[in-house]
């Protein structure tokens, strides 16, 4: 007759339920696939997910840090965005928060790199 293996898992309610369940997740992150190690660790990891997503939320980069991820995506320099913001200075200066993006450079750079125009048009502090 065979057995099943009983998992002791429940719904993580707390910040306790959650660092124990990270804890017991590291216990068996490398056990064998298909063992019940295996299986505990897969819903062990969409019970984390699904807490971290209501708990932890991330929101959206504002536009300068998603030009400077999509660069390091793309491996591009700021040289080559100084067509598209009007200058290698421009570029540094946008870059560095020392100036706005002009709705000309968000057109230019919604192509090039990529990126809706909502991402690059939101609002975000200049450094004084």
């Amino acid at each position: 007759m065979l057995t099943q293996f009983e998992m002791d898992i429940k719904p993580i309610k707390t910040d306790t339920d959650y660092q124990f369940a990270l804890k017991r997740l590291n216990e068996i992150f490398d056990a064998p696939i298909e063992s019940p190690e295996s299986d505990e660790a897969d819903i062990l990891a969409l019970l984390i997910e699904d807490y971290e997503n209501k708990h932890f939320q991330i929101g959206p980069p504002d536009p300068i840090e998603a030009i400077k991820i999509r660069m390091e995506e793309l491996s591009l320099k700021q040289i080559d965005l100084a067509e598209a913001m009007g200058g290698t200075n421009r570029v540094s200066e946008i870059l560095n928060r020392k100036r706005k993006l002009t709705i000309e450079m968000v057109r230019k750079l919604t192509n090039k790199l990529n990126l809706s125009a909502e991402t690059l048009i939101k609002d975000y502090d200049l450094v004084v």
